[in-house]
């Protein structure tokens, strides 16, 4: 019991370097895992690890009893679709991972621009934010691809995996434009420029902010 404390409280204290590990491994480690193991599709698995990760991280958040909602609820859908094939269900458990995602990372992001000791914990929070919208964005696409094929560019139907989904997301997050996946669609245009300016102006508030707080301690 004592050594189940202790870990808690580990993680209690560093939970938002956890959610970063566990971002990282999202987008590191899943072409290695597919190469390693054939025929296995670790991304929506690690997805729901992520989900994990960023609703513990804001445990004591106000919000907290809405996301717990929603990661029961995607839990559900997923593992009903998972054992009875009902596909159908897919696209829902995508919508109730974005809404909880969200949230969470609305939550992080707040925690990062609170005032307060600028430690590694808010540095990390603030990483978290950003690579969770990066991941939320290219589900968002997937599934706006989904419900509309030809919003990328393909004929009849939908050419956009989630996997490719998620690389066009961080592309247009990061502004680099390879243009190997381009939107077709007005759609996806306009949630494409949302991602990207979004993502520049965070990055200009959270070095300001930081800046600003780090000034503060130092002065006193």
């Amino acid at each position: 019991v004592e050594m189940l404390t202790t870990v808690l409280d580990s993680y209690r204290r560093h939970r938002f370097a956890w959610l970063f590990f566990s971002l990282l491994l999202t987008l590191g480690a899943r072409p290695a895992l597919e190469t390693l193991v054939s025929g296995f599709n670790p991304l929506e698995l690690l997805l729901a690890l992520n989900l994990v990760a960023a609703i513990a991280g804001v445990a004591h958040d106000r919000w907290i009893r809405v996301l717990l909602l929603l990661g029961i609820a995607f839990i559900v859908t997923r593992g009903i679709r998972v054992v009875l094939g009902v596909e159908f269900l897919l696209p829902i458990s995508q919508v109730l991972w974005v809404s909880a995602c969200l949230l969470a990372t609305v939550a992080t992001a707040r925690h990062a621009l609170q005032a307060g000791t600028v430690d590694a914990e808010h540095i990390f929070a603030a990483l978290d934010a950003y690579l969770l919208a990066g991941l939320i964005f290219g589900v968002c696409y997937w599934l706006l691809d989904q419900t509309w094929p030809t919003s990328f560019g393909a004929a009849a139907e939908s050419d956009l995996d989630l996997a490719r989904a998620v690389y066009f997301s961080f592309v247009t997050i990061a502004t680099l434009g390879y243009g190997d996946v381009v939107p077709a669609s007005d759609s996806a245009r306009g949630l494409a420029i949302l991602e990207a300016v979004s993502g520049q102006m965070y990055l200009t508030v959270l070095v300001a902010r930081l800046a600003s707080l780090y000034a503060k301690q130092a002065d006193e």
